[in-house]
């Protein structure tokens, strides 16, 4: 049999399409320290995991075993690829999974701000209803920056085209064509930066991208713009 561990709360449908190979006997817990995963490591063929649990070089020497890690999510930035390619461990995320998913909340999060959702609320909650201090502001017409146009930025685009916004992208790698189809123009950092009323980031977290959006960026933001992480 083969073991593979699971953690950080993974769906239950996850050990049932797993098991259902027949030769494969999963372990499912929450988020183990870094000891916790370093002492029961070496019992695994594999482990999948999402965001909170740091595959780290030193818990993949104590990893005799293991031949596989798998990433329930998009980034792989809590896993040390580096580390478990020089051990012949293939590593591997799920990048469609939450697609969808992801631009609707991102689509969420700009209507709540537009409209002042989360204020709003809490104001009516406390017993006043104050509707001419939530007015808000309309998407429509709107210019969204997009950094980056991958999967769920391009999802991000169509919703926001069929709210009216006028969408521009930047991305190196994505060339204009590509971009047409999203309903997107491209342009540079610089521009999206400056001429965006709306920016929101859908990159991978590495050395490029870290600290992309800092200081000088939000300086040169319009007044009064919003930023969507």
């Amino acid at each position: 049999m083969k073991r593979v561990l699971l953690t950080d709360k993974i769906s239950p449908e996850a050990e049932k399409v797993l098991e259902a190979f027949g030769d494969i006997e999963t372990m499912s817990i929450g988020t183990p320290t870094n000891s916790e995963l370093m002492e029961m490591i070496p019992e695994f063929e594999a482990i999948i995991v999402r965001s909170p649990t740091k595959v780290t070089a030193p818990v993949i020497e104590h990893a005799g075993r293991l031949k596989f890690i798998g990433r329930a999510g998009v980034g792989v930035d809590n896993i040390d690829v580096g580390a478990a390619t020089k051990r012949g461990i293939v590593v591997m995320n799920s990048p469609r999974s939450n697609t969808i998913s992801t631009a609707e909340h991102t689509l969420a999060m700009m209507l709540g701000m537009a409209r002042e959702i989360p204020r709003a609320h809490a104001s009516v909650v406390a017993g006043e209803w104050k509707r001419d201090s939530f007015k808000g502001v309309e998407l429509a017409d709107k210019v969204l920056g997009i950094i980056g146009l991958g999967r769920v930025g391009r999802e991000v685009a169509t919703r926001a085209v069929a709210f009216g916004m006028n969408v521009i992208a930047y991305d190196p790698i994505v060339n204009a064509a590509e971009a047409w189809v999203a309903g997107t123009r491209m342009c540079t950092f610089e521009e999206l930066i400056t001429y965006s009323d709306w920016i929101t980031v859908h990159v991978p977290l590495d050395t490029a991208t870290k600290a992309m959006i800092g200081p000088t960026a939000i300086a040169a933001m319009k007044t009064g713009g919003f930023f969507v992480n």
